[in-house]
């Protein structure tokens, strides 16, 4: 069966592709939860007190809740081994960027079809001006290496933290999955 509209079935999927984009809109930010695929936190022990931390946030979570997290994560960390400081001895944050381009033309359509009386074959093309879209995909990760310990790493350094105090501090911000 011949397409007698080719125009329409081009709008048709320009339509849907343009919906795809708004709906990967919609992405909510990572939930603080381990890992399951590409995003969320991890750990892996180097020594019984020394730890890699990382949290990875997909392209809704911002960097300071990638940050965040981490550090939450750190200090719960440090309370299911014993401790009660950490202190981070190394850290990173990874900025992955990328872009998306998609070109839309509204009105473009193109077809064959039998001219006049004879039987004749003609060809029509025509393509509009399309508007074309970039969107630029960030995402972060924060790494820490973090060595757990009990009062004797409690400094007034920077880079030295008490558990409890950031779980208490940081809790109320952290969003957890839904069920």
């Amino acid at each position: 069966m011949e397409n007698r509209n080719p125009g329409c079935t081009r709008s048709v999927l320009a339509s849907l592709a343009v919906t795809f984009f708004l709906l990967a809109g919609c992405t909510t930010p990572t939930p603080y939860a381990p890992a399951t695929d590409r995003f969320g936190y991890r750990e892996n022990a180097i020594e019984s007190d020394r730890f890699r931390v990382s949290f990875r946030g997909n392209s809704a979570t911002d960097r300071e809740t990638v940050e965040t997290y981490l550090l939450y994560r750190a200090a719960e960390l440090t309370l299911e081994k014993g401790g009660t400081f950490f202190t981070v001895v190394a850290r990173d944050l990874e900025k992955n960027k990328r872009y998306v381009h998609h070109t839309y033309y509204p009105f473009a359509y193109s077809g064959y079809g039998a001219y006049g009386y004879h039987g004749g074959y003609y060809f029509r093309s025509s393509f509009a001006h399309g508007t074309s879209d970039s969107i630029a995909i960030t995402r972060y990760e924060a790494i820490a290496e973090i060595v757990i310990g009990g009062e004797e790493l409690r400094t007034d350094g920077p880079s030295a933290y008490d558990a409890r105090e950031v779980l208490e501090n940081i809790g109320p911000r952290v969003e957890r999955p839904r069920n």
